[in-house]
């Protein structure tokens, strides 16, 4: 028999629609097991285990959030499973996603995140097929790590690994991995490998607290945006979004307050290091990207933006020396790294 541990935390998945408002309710949660085994009345090779340490809409989520998600699994002994499933709201689930997928990186059982797009009452969600889809990779495939399943509208089931899934498209609710390279598919029951670039296991077990630094600022490039307008008291690294072409306005055209290579002369006189990602590695560079290099930006390479936002709390979080922040973030600890 097969034991796996479900953990509610809300989400849509765990909520229902009255009066035109959707929001989370403790009955909702344990509805996705009933409907499963509705779907599977014979499946009587599976135990399911129930713990809800969060009740939350998943745009309300915070670290410390991820910290008692993490405790709770942690104290329900995960080595006794064969398989772990999480519910999580689809807001926040690509930075939960890689919190998780970088703290039990040496994980030894499958992990997987399950979400709904419409609450589970509703005809058109697939919150249903994306546990069915989570239950089936531990009964088959049975991979160690941190992996999300989620079926766009309309479309075949793909399984995410954890630390590649980017935040859902503006006005959508679709997810997709980072250079839309997904892991795996799941048609008709049966799994089919996408992506053999990714790495199943890391190169080496790193072994973290979950801590999540409070310190780590993130900036979005537009048009305008204003550097003055920050106030850096409370900051020790800035992470800096960048343009899909890896860049940001260097230009002191518009003034130097909109100028990022003068925000990070400003930095550097207060100590504070600054990040840029997401950019591919690649031979040629944009003359605006080298500028910030040589002002004493530090890229991280080859990464989505989520990964690298929630992988420097935890550096922050963890280490103090600035050798092992630095070897910290530039090592694929959980098959972050996009080729």
């Amino acid at each position: 028999m097969k034991k796996i541990l479900v953990v509610f935390t809300g989400g849509t998945i765990g909520s229902v629609a009255t009066n035109c408002t959707i929001d989370t309710s403790g009955s909702a949660s344990f509805k996705l097991i009933e409907l499963f085994q509705q779907l599977y009345p014979n499946q009587q090779n599976i135990h399911f285990e129930t713990i809800q340490p969060l009740q939350i809409l998943s745009e309300n989520l915070a670290p410390p959030a991820w910290q008692s998600l993490i405790t709770a699994i942690e104290s329900a002994q995960p080595e006794l499973f064969d398989g772990i499933i999480i519910t999580h709201g689809t807001d926040t689930l690509a930075y939960t996603a890689c919190a998780l997928g970088f703290y039990f990186n040496a994980s030894k059982i499958p992990i997987l995140l399950v979400s709904s797009d419409y609450p589970l009452e509703n005809a058109k969600a697939n919150g249903l097929e994306n546990f069915i889809c989570a239950v089936e990779f531990i009964l088959q495939i049975n991979k160690a790590g941190v992996f999300v399943p989620y079926q766009n509208q309309h479309q075949i089931t793909q399984v995410h690994k954890g630390t590649r899934l980017t935040c859902s498209l503006q006005l959508g609710g679709d997810f997709f991995s980072a250079q839309n390279k997904s892991f795996m598919q799941f048609e008709n029951r049966q799994f089919s490998l996408l992506n053999q670039a990714i790495p199943n296991t890391p190169v080496q077990n790193t072994l973290l607290k979950p801590v999540f630094s409070d310190r780590i600022l993130m900036i979005k490039p537009y048009p305008g945006l204003d550097y003055k307008s920050f106030n850096l008291k409370k900051v020790d690294t800035v992470l800096h979004d960048l343009y899909h072409s890896g860049t940001a306005c260097t230009s002191m055209q518009w003034g130097e307050n909109h100028s990022l290579l003068e925000f990070i002369k400003h930095c550097k006189k207060l100590g504070i290091s600054v990040h840029l990602a997401p950019a591919i590695k690649s031979a040629d560079t944009y003359q605006s990207t080298k500028a910030l290099i040589e002002q004493g930006a530090e890229i991280i390479w080859n990464m989505s933006i989520e990964a690298a936002y929630v992988k420097l709390l935890l550096a922050y979080g963890n280490f103090d020396d600035k050798q092992d922040i630095f070897n910290f973030i530039n090592q694929d600890i959980a098959g972050e790294h996009i080729d």
